[in-house]
Formats: C-alpha cells, structure tokens, sequence
C-alpha cells in the first residue's frame, strides 16, 4: 500500500485556496492529490502532471469520478506548457514529491533498485530517454565516475567506474543484479555498511543522470515567480541532499531584496523580494510515521509563501 510521505505536514499548506488553481506536478499514486482535493470546493482547479505513463494512467482511473481534476502524462519542469494549453496563467498552490514511487523501486521490470533483478533501465518515462544500460556500457570511465561522483557523492566514484569498464569488457550490463553485484565487489569490504548497500550511491547517480532529475528541478523552479499567484504557496519534498540544496538554495535566492555586492553602497540590482519561506528548516516526518512508512525517514519539506513583488 502506497502512503504518501509527509501528508499532514502538506495539508497544513495546501490547498491554499479552497476555490483556486492547485497543480501536483508528481501525481505518483495520487495519495497527495487525493487528500488536497478533499479540502478543494467543485469550481476549483486542480491539474497532476506526471512524467511515468503507468502513473497517468492509473491516476486517471482514480479521479475519473472528480470533475475539477485533470491528469497530463507531462515533465514536471514543462508545467508551464500544461498551464498554457489551459489558458492558466497563474496558480495558488504548488506541490511536487522527487521521490521515486514504492511500487517503481519495487517492479524489477523499471530497473530502480539493486534489491529486484531486472533490466538495466531506471527511465521514469520509458517511452524515451537513455537507459542506465547505455550509460554503463558505453560511457568511459572518466563520465561514469564523474557521473557517480556528482550524483551519488560515494567515495568510490573511480574505483567503481573502473570496475564497470572492467566487467563490461567481458560482457555488456543487461540487469541491475549484475550492475549491483560489480559495485559491491568494487567497495572495499571495510567500508561495507550494516543496513547499506554499496551500490545504494551508484543505482542514485545513474538514476538521476538519465532522468536528467537536477536539472528539470532547476529549470521547474526558475519558473515558480512567473506562475504562482500572490498568496500562493510553493511546497517539495526532497529525498537527498542534492534535491534538497536545490529548493533551499532557490527559496534563499527568492526571499533576497538585494543580490549586489556587499562591498557595494547602493543598490542598483533590481531585486526585489518574490517569496518568504514558511519552513525555515525543512520539516521531516515524525518518529510515527517513520515506524510505519521506513522509506520516508530521509524526506524533507520546504514551502515557500508567493508574495508581492511591487
């Protein structure tokens, strides 16, 4: 059973009009959506967006019943494309979950986790894209341990990308065991961790890379002053420090009147203030939540307050 993380700590800000524009831009399994739209009147507007066709699919199934709601099989840092076709021009509330869903990591068949044998994949929308096979096999060794490194931040960065040169010399990756089995072979047995998997960084940075996940976050937020509505709220979930950095370092970037030098005296930069952050430090799940949904314990929310620009 799907629980999406963090669901009360969502609910205290969102909706944040019970009759306005709320786009989910990662519908997952739709426990979010479901929630929020419980607490939106009949005339309101909300719009889920989701990158994985099975997603789209199963979450038009699910709000089929719900008149206000619209499903697009879309990338999250396109939302301005959906919100365009609509005739929207701004929305009130703003959720997106960066995590990958319970049940993807669980279907060996995506290719996400190190636990379930499966093709060497790990799109999140296998209609297109590279996949982690073609990364590992014909990328060198110096952009896979760039890859791992930056992505994955593991220590072993050189030592496993010359690892995988190694094997794939004698035959090509096809499945995630095969992929795991190289990593742990790589990591010196000392630095194994009880509870940790030595691969856990690796399937992370190669996940990311062919999702391209940073930078559509990037590009998402870049957005956010251009489409959210005076008075509306912005709210992510992260799953990782690289995630996490990001939202934190955007919001820090929004709530700036000023980005001029320090050294200089007047301000002639043009910044003005466009959001106040409502979570100062992100907010985690509680003890209770973790016992009953252990996925959830690295989770972390920031939200963030549209306000005046004038």
């Amino acid at each position: 059973m799907h629980k999406p993380v963090l669901l009360n700590e969502v609910l205290s800000f969102l909706p944040a009009k019970d009759d306005g524009v709320l786009l989910d831009l990662t519908g997952g399994f739709g426990g979010h959506s479901a929630a929020m739209n419980e607490k939106l009147k009949p005339s309101a507007k909300h719009i889920i967006l989701d990158r994985d066709p099975e997603s789209v699919e199963r979450l038009r199934e699910r709000f089929k019943p719900c008149g206000n709601v619209q499903v697009f099989h879309k990338n999250f840092a396109l939302f301005d494309e959906v919100l365009d076709e609509l005739g929207i021009e701004k929305v009130d509330g703003i959720l997106a979950d960066f995590g990958v869903s319970t049940m993807q990591v669980r279907d060996g068949a995506r290719g996400f986790s190190f636990r379930e044998d499966g093709p060497l994949d790990m799109r999140m929308d296998n209609s297109n894209g590279i996949t982690a096979a073609d990364v590992v096999n014909s990328f060198s060794r110096e952009e896979i341990s760039s890859i791992i490194d930056k992505y994955g931040e593991d220590r072993f960065a050189w030592r496993i990308a010359g690892a995988i040169v190694n094997a794939r010399d004698e035959k090509p990756f096809s499945t995630t065991r095969e992929l795991a089995d190289t990593v742990f072979k790589a990591v010196p047995a000392k630095f194994h961790k009880k509870g940790f998997h030595p691969a856990t960084q690796t399937f992370q940075a190669v996940r990311i890379y062919v999702n391209g996940e940073l930078e559509e976050i990037e590009t998402m937020l870049s957005k956010l002053e251009d489409r959210v509505q005076t008075g509306g709220i912005a709210a992510f979930i992260s799953f990782h420090s690289l995630e996490d950095r990001l939202v934190k370092e955007k919001f820090r970037y929004f709530e700036k009147e000023c980005i001029c030098p320090t050294q200089q005296i007047i301000c002639n930069c043009g910044k003005t203030r466009t959001f106040r952050q409502l979570t100062r430090k992100p907010l985690i799940p509680a003890e209770a939540e973790v016992a009953e949904n252990p996925l959830s314990r690295s989770a972390k929310l920031r939200a963030a307050k549209r306000v005046s620009s004038s």
